[in-house]
């Protein structure tokens, strides 16, 4: 993790939610330098009163940008690219693209992420002998339903907005990566979705903050 002290860019959040994994690798995509804040479950923090002040959602994460606030994850990848990405590539200036890529990203929160955490929480965060494999599996076949949808748009595009990586891969990127890495589940062949997520697995950021055992 970047660690500037000079920097005005601090994140609160624990490393090991999808969310703030999102943001820390928007910002290795934008090489910006920041500071991180463990926050959220183990780490505490996000029911203070001094956080909540910044956040009264109480999640994670949080970005503090000198003496301005802003939280929700997808929130806080557009402001960065706007506010420092330059010109960056995956955040499209053209009204038509950028509305492509928004569109992955608020589909993203309001369509994937609610049956991607059931899953996710009981084969993750679930002791094995409190699993309840067979209403799992009825989760995991609702998720199904939508990573086919993600496929469908993959079957002409080299990434999801077309041929150029953008912060809805990054966004949808971070949930493949739990989708295919929970185990003990049957899970349909997606091929176009293996191909996508190939080409995007070695990236720095990917690397360092997505790909690392979940938890």
């Amino acid at each position: 993790m970047p660690d500037n002290k000079q920097s005005q860019l601090t994140i609160w959040g624990r490393a090991n939610s999808v969310n703030v994994q999102k943001v820390l690798w928007c910002l290795a995509e934008l090489d910006l330098p920041y500071r991180r804040i463990d926050a959220g479950m183990a780490f505490g923090k996000n029911d203070q009163p001094e956080y909540l002040a910044m956040n009264p959602n109480g999640r994670v994460p949080t970005l503090v940008d000198g003496d301005y606030v802003l939280w929700e994850s997808n929130s806080i990848m557009r402001y960065l690219n706007l506010a420092y990405g330059k010109g960056s590539s995956i955040y499209p200036a053209a009204p038509r693209a950028r509305a492509g890529v928004d569109r992955w990203l608020d589909w993203t929160l309001s369509t994937l992420q609610p049956v991607d955490r059931p899953v996710f929480w009981a084969l993750v965060r679930t002791p094995a002998e409190k699993r309840d494999m067979a209403a799992i599996q009825k989760d995991a076949d609702a998720e199904a339903v939508q990573w086919r949808i993600v496929e469908a748009q993959l079957a002409s595009r080299r990434f999801i907005e077309g041929d150029d990586f953008t912060i809805a891969d990054i966004a949808l990127g971070a949930y493949a990566r739990r989708w295919f890495g929970v185990e003990g589940i049957t899970k349909p062949r997606l091929p176009q979705l293996e191909r996508w997520f190939a080409q995007f697995a070695e990236r720095p950021g990917f690397k360092q903050f997505i790909a690392p055992p979940m938890s």
